[in-house]
């Protein structure tokens, strides 16, 4: 069937776009005053101005050649001390001794200063030096010297010598940071259980940044508009499986994501020069649990299409109930997680009941700019509802890696393990994805995805009779039995506007599904085509330097 829902191409101007700026940062300066009023008091009002004078001969004779040897060692310190003062500012050439000093008149100023009440002129074009203010830049790098731009989904990293695009300024003390992706999309699903639609993928994230209390402090919130744009129902993409609508499980759909993605707060401080904690609190937020979500990977993020592997791997990226601690250093995070198991429901603009009966664990490693490695495990208490009584353990680990491409691009890529364990089921589901995505430069950015995941007829919602569309009834699959599904995708994205600070880019990604023998008749081809056409608004790519390239921002900020 052909929806087309009026409220699809009302979209979004969620992509907040931010000027660069500053403000000033007060600079303070240590004062020695206190010394230089003791050396004053110390030093004789009649002191010779200039060079060392000739002392008075003794004309005692001595009496033994230990006491003339002391007194000529006494005379050396005496010259030393007196020479020293021979190249000072105002100094008298040829005055030596303290009984010999002159007295300046009254009102006369010191050699080499103005008269009293007037001051020296600055050169002409020369002007007084600026205090230094703080910088978005400045603030961009934190404990240990890490840089914000590290940062993926909730408090996951990805490689240093790739970024996401975003815009940040100074306000105060705060630094904001925004981003986001608006995707116009026309979406087409063959086969039998395909669909289509107009709509819109949209999403929006703004952080305010500052120091506090020795550490430093984050407030976020990611906000979005699906619910709106492609409908509660979500949009049309074979294979895909996970939560709910109606009390019917979803199933060759994508679920919209929540209005309040996330809306939580970060401290993070460091121990020694070495080591540093953090914590994380959200009542909308990401636990210690998976790979970066989806649309923060940049191997993904020009991808409008989600994974249909989104459940086994990333899908708690919107959990209602997280606490997270964790310790870090610059190349190592270790994290732990409370939060709530259950999938959102399908009232999509509020806050669900707000929960912490879940656990989780996650490794992070950084070895060098162009790799991040991550694992962890987690245990979801009840995470469906229409399935309440049953529970589920997931394990993943992910390796991305990052690299520019010249001034203006970067390549990023992604390799993903998911695996789910439900406790009615005798062993765990698995689920592998390979994503890359290369802006080449200003122009031109290509991406593609292949799965591999293995669902039950139960996920796929075939485990009853179902009626084809053209009348026909199929038998069900035993609930728990298992499938190998798989997906080819390959896309491409043109930028056809480069605004002030935002690019808009035409695109399209066409997506070949694998699916075995027995489901033929389900879908009426065992190659299923799925296809987006969009228009993309977000801000613009900006790339890394060498040096950043070379190091990382974090390794660079703590060389000695």
């Amino acid at each position: 069937m052909f929806s087309f829902p009026k409220r699809g191409m009302v979209c979004i101007g969620l992509a907040i776009t931010i000027c660069f700026t500053t403000a000033p940062f007060p600079a303070t300066a240590q004062h020695t005053e206190h010394a230089a009023q003791d050396s004053a008091k110390k030093m004789p009002m009649k002191m010779p101005m200039g060079a060392a004078t000739k002392k008075k001969q003794n004309k005692k004779p001595a009496a033994k050649s230990a006491t003339k040897k002391k007194t000529t060692a006494s005379k050396a310190a005496t010259k030393a001390a007196d020479t020293s003062h021979q190249n000072m500012p105002g100094m008298e050439p040829g005055a030596g001794h303290a009984d010999s000093m002159r007295a300046m008149p009254p009102g006369m100023p010191m050699p080499g200063m103005p008269p009293a009440g007037q001051l020296p002129r600055m050169p002409a074009g020369m002007q007084m030096p600026r205090m230094r203010t703080r910088s978005a830049e400045d603030m961009m790098i934190g404990p240990l010297g890490i840089s914000m731009e590290r940062m993926g989904s909730g408090t996951t990293w990805i490689p240093d010598a790739v970024t996401l695009p975003s815009r940040r300024r100074m306000l105060g003390d705060w630094m904001l940071m925004a981003h986001g992706f608006v995707f116009g999309q026309y979406d087409h699903q063959s086969a039998e259980r395909g669909n289509e639609q107009w709509g819109s993928l949209n999403w929006a994230m703004l952080m305010a940044t500052r120091d506090f209390a020795g550490g430093r402090f984050q407030a976020r919130t990611m906000l979005s508009l699906d619910p709106f744009t492609v409908t509660k129902r979500g949009y049309p993409l074979l294979l895909q499986t996970g939560e709910a609508y109606r009390g019917e499980p979803l199933h060759d759909r994508q679920h919209p994501h929540d209005f309040w993605m996330e809306l939580g707060a970060l401290y993070q401080r460091e121990i020694n020069k070495k080591v540093g904690w953090s914590v994380y609190a959200a009542p909308s937020g990401e636990p210690a649990l998976g790979p970066v979500a989806f649309m923060h990977r940049p191997s993904a993020m020009d991808n409008p299409a989600a994974p249909i592997a989104h459940h086994w791997q990333d899908a708690t990226h919107v959990s209602f109930g997280v606490i997270t601690a964790g310790i870090f250093s610059r190349q190592w995070q270790v994290e732990g997680s409370f939060f709530n198991g259950r999938e959102p429901d399908e009232n999509r603009w509020n806050f669900d009941t707000i929960k912490l009966d879940s656990y989780s664990g996650r490794l992070t490693i950084n070895p060098t700019a162009h790799w991040s490695f991550s694992a962890g495990y987690g245990f979801l208490k009840s995470p469906e509802a229409l399935n309440p009584a049953e529970s589920m353990h997931r394990v993943t680990a992910s390796l991305l890696y990052g690299a520019r491409l010249g001034t203006d691009g970067q390549w990023s890529s992604a390799l993903i393990w998911g695996a789910n364990k439900h406790s009615a089921e005798p062993s765990f589901s698995n689920s592998f994805l390979l994503e890359s995505e290369a802006i080449l430069d200003r122009s031109s950015t290509f991406f593609g995805r292949t799965e591999l995941v293995k669902k039950s007829a139960e996920d796929l919602v075939v485990d009853n009779p179902v009626v084809t569309r053209s009348g026909v009834t199929l038998p069900g699959f035993p609930a728990t039995q298992q499938f190998n599904l798989g997906t080819a995708q390959l896309g491409y994205i043109r930028e056809l506007a480069r605004l002030r600070f935002a690019t808009i880019g035409l695109g399209g990604a066409v997506t070949l599904n694998f699916l075995p023998n027995s489901l033929e008749p389900y879908y009426g081809s065992r190659t299923p085509v799925g296809t987006f056409v969009f228009l993309r608004l977000r801000p613009f790519h900006v790339g890394k330097t060498a040096m950043s390239d070379m190091k990382g921002m974090g390794e660079m900020h703590n060389q000695p």
